[in-house]
């Protein structure tokens, strides 16, 4: 049966979207950008923008009672691809053994004009 996850722990949506939404033991998480949900702002720099994301991917996983290790796949979304390699150092920290499938792109832009955004998907 799917079912909305929501946390306070991670940003609100900023559209007609779910934070994540899980079906069965498959949990769909939405494209999270680098905003802090507790002051709502934006940190500097690639990294700290993908510390931000991932703190966010983690307080959903934890809300729905995941962890990283259940993720199986991901889409990283940049801004530039000049911005793979810091992105990808501060990523690898979240996943040390046996990483999920993932694509990484450069598009033209993303929202509110954020470095990254990445969307996850776990399985249990």
């Amino acid at each position: 049966m799917k079912k909305a996850i929501h946390t306070d722990n991670a940003p609100k949506a900023i559209g007609p979207y779910s934070q994540a939404i899980q079906n069965g033991g498959m949990l769909f998480i939405s494209g999270q950008i680098p905003v802090n949900p507790a002051t709502g702002q934006i940190p500097e720099g690639i990294e700290a923008q993908t510390e931000q994301v991932m703190k966010n991917i983690e307080a959903i996983l934890t809300e729905a009672g995941y962890t990283f290790a259940d993720v199986v796949k991901t889409t990283c979304l940049l801004s530039d691809m000049a911005n793979f390699k810091p992105m990808n150092g501060v990523y690898a920290k979240y996943f040390p053994e046996n990483p999920p499938a993932r694509a990484a792109f450069a598009v033209k832009e993303l929202p509110m004009g954020v470095m990254v955004e990445i969307e996850s998907i776990a399985i249990k």
